[in-house]
């Protein structure tokens, strides 16, 4: 039997006027997603448990069978075992986004919270930025590491947790006052202080702002957390597995939990990634022995943070027809079975996450049954009547393959 996961990261929303008063989900054509629902067990998982930030982390932690009540220590100490950094048991690890700030105001806590991403700023682009962050502001005890596009880490070596940090893209179009960091020491609002003065005309920025593009001229620290210790994946379920992902959290629980992570080409984490080639990657990784892959894809939570309505159905819609079903078609000779869900809702209207249950379908090549539902969506899942409420069980009854 082979068992894949393919998880669409904030696929899950409320109704929008712009999509006639459906859901995104609602809305898209997805008839391979559809046919699975309408011959599996289709119902709502609580991924995100009450008192915890309805993050991808402690989302995918769960979805991943981890209770993040008991393994999550942070968002940003995964990314970094995804980068290679070596952290130690003192290091507090932070994720470094390089934002673009409001540019009017003297003061830098009066500024706005004008795009997380700076653009999708380019790889390369952030590395020379985040390079010139390091050199000015390195001490014995803090480092930056360049990462992928606009997610990079900072390490605090005998740092603290618990510093009042906020998700950038929590915030966008807000004045970032209420928003900045609250440890008592004041180090890391004087280190994204400082970093505005180093990056405001920076000759990278200044390139930028030539083309029409928005700069990157702060740093954004969130997301702290010491060195988390998953128990292995193939130790819980005797599963060997691999992690697909374009973004550093998902290759970093993969990595902690024991899975290979597959990098594949082109791929970005947004709409123009390479939904062929996870599929492709997936495929492979199955016909060479894996028993497990876990699809991630990034682009609908994207999407909903960025308020791209017709973006978001197109990034479900692709989903659909060059992952799902080409999936599908790639491991027909084997037994098998496929679970599709997001990790957590990112409403466009709200541009951030929350903590609702989620819709799942479980599908088994060897079992097909006559769902009651008549599509995959928030709506057809509720009505199901089936509720996981402990997310973290789900992961033991799709390989069991039993509720």
């Amino acid at each position: 039997m082979k068992y894949v996961v393919i998880l669409g990261d904030g696929m899950a929303d409320y109704p929008m006027p712009e999509l006639d008063n459906k859901t995104p989900l609602q809305y898209a054509k997805k008839p391979t997603i559809d046919m699975l629902a309408s011959k599996g067990t289709v119902g709502l998982v609580r991924t995100v448990p009450e008192g915890i930030a309805p993050g991808s982390d402690a989302a995918n932690l769960s979805v991943m069978g981890y209770n993040p009540k008991v393994y999550y220590t942070g968002r940003s100490p995964l990314e970094a075992v995804s980068m290679g950094i070596e952290l130690s048991p003192t290091d507090v690890a932070l994720r470094c986004n390089l934002v673009h700030l409001s540019e009017d105001e003297f003061e830098y806590s009066d500024k706005t919270m004008i795009d997380y991403s700076s653009d999708e700023i380019s790889t390369a682009e952030s590395k020379v930025l985040i390079e010139a962050v390091n050199d000015a502001l390195k001490t014995e005890n803090i480092s930056f590491y360049p990462g992928i596009s606009y997610r990079h880490c900072m390490v605090w070596n005998n740092g603290r947790t618990s510093l009042g940090c906020t998700p950038p893209h929590d915030i966008s179009d807000k004045k970032i006052t209420d928003y900045l960091p609250k440890e008592e020491s004041g180090l890391l609002l004087d280190l994204m202080k400082k970093s505005y003065d180093i990056l405001k005309d920076h000759p990278v920025n200044q390139a930028r702002k030539a083309r029409g593009l928005r700069t990157a001229n702060s740093i954004w620290l969130w997301g702290e957390g010491k060195k988390p210790a998953l128990s292995s994946f193939h130790d819980k379920y005797q599963k060997t597995g691999a992690m697909i992902s374009a973004v550093d959290l998902l290759k970093g629980i993969g990595i902690c939990a024991g899975l290979d992570s597959i990098d594949v080409e082109g791929v970005t984490g947004n709409i123009d990634t390479n939904f062929i080639g996870k599929a492709n990657a997936a495929i492979k990784a199955l016909e060479d022995g894996k028993d497990f892959v876990y699809v991630h894809v990034e682009a609908p939570d994207e999407c909903g943070h960025r308020h791209e309505i017709q973006n978001k159905v197109k990034a479900i819609e692709l989903l659909d027809s060059q992952i799902v079903k080409p999936i599908l078609e790639g491991i027909s000779k084997f037994d098998y079975r496929v679970l599709v869900l997001p990790d957590h809702p990112t409403p466009l209207s709200l541009r951030t996450h929350t903590s609702e249950p989620v819709p799942f379908i479980i599908f088994d090549s060897t079992n097909e049954i006559q769902s009651s539902a008549n599509s995959y969506d928030e709506f057809e899942a509720k009505k199901s009547g089936v509720f996981v409420e402990d997310g973290y069980k789900l992961m033991d009854l799709f390989i069991k393959g039993s509720f």
